[in-house]
């Protein structure tokens, strides 16, 4: 009985100290904690013009570089070096229109693209094809 005691006792104060959930909401924190002081030259704070396109029903529900499913009806985005889960404002250059979108995954990988928007935020933006914008990273 006195074992059993100790037992559950050691079990209790195991689990008070060794919580796996917020050892991993630590982990998160620091990881984006360092990602986002991380920043390279590349990553500053200047506006990029580029070509963006936009992918949508056939990547809908696989994995993305983060590990999400993506999502074509969220406000997400593909960029090849931005660093993941960071956000960026995108301004569709032809009718001035902006959005705020997270980037989730990697890519465009078509030509000299600089993003690729989710159906969502292109449909935003007003994006059908391909479309010229500015990148802000925020």
């Amino acid at each position: 009985m006195n074992k059993l005691i100790l037992a559950v006792f050691f079990i209790v104060i195991c689990s008070y100290f060794i919580n796996p959930i917020e050892s991993a909401e630590a982990s998160r924190k620091h990881t984006t904690h360092v990602s986002k002081a991380h920043k390279t030259k590349h990553h500053s704070k200047t506006h990029r013009k580029g070509i963006a396109s936009w992918y949508g029903p056939r990547f809908h529900g696989k994995r993305t570089a983060n590990g999400e499913r993506f999502n074509m009806y969220a406000m997400t985005a593909a960029h090849k070096s931005l660093p993941l889960s960071s956000y960026v404002e995108v301004t569709n250059l032809k009718n001035h229109r902006s959005i705020i979108v997270r980037i989730n995954d990697r890519g465009p990988y078509h030509g000299k693209r600089a993003i690729d928007l989710s159906y969502a935020a292109a449909k935003k933006l007003g994006i059908d094809g391909i479309g010229t914008v500015e990148i802000t990273p925020l």
